[in-house]
């Protein structure tokens, strides 16, 4: 049985994996450029934060987030 602090590490990490995917795809990018505007981003920084819940919606959700943030510099203003 997964403590709670291992399914929130858990979908923390399988929203960045997926986000990664998207952005490779959306942008043409490499797995490093990806994973620099990830953990770079506001987004993320929420996403890691318990008390957003952010960690509970689905990956694609927290990559419309990313990618509004990386396309326009700032978050979009759901949250």
């Amino acid at each position: 049985m997964m403590t709670k602090q291992e399914i929130f590490n858990y979908l923390v990490n399988s929203s960045i994996d997926q986000m990664t995917t998207f952005l490779i795809e959306d942008f043409h990018l490499d797995v490093a450029s990806a994973m620099n505007i990830i953990y770079s981003s506001k987004t993320l920084e929420l996403l890691q934060n318990k008390r957003t819940g952010l960690y509970e919606q689905s990956p694609a959700y927290v990559y419309h987030l990313l990618r509004q943030e990386y396309k326009s510099g700032q978050l979009p203003q759901v949250i």
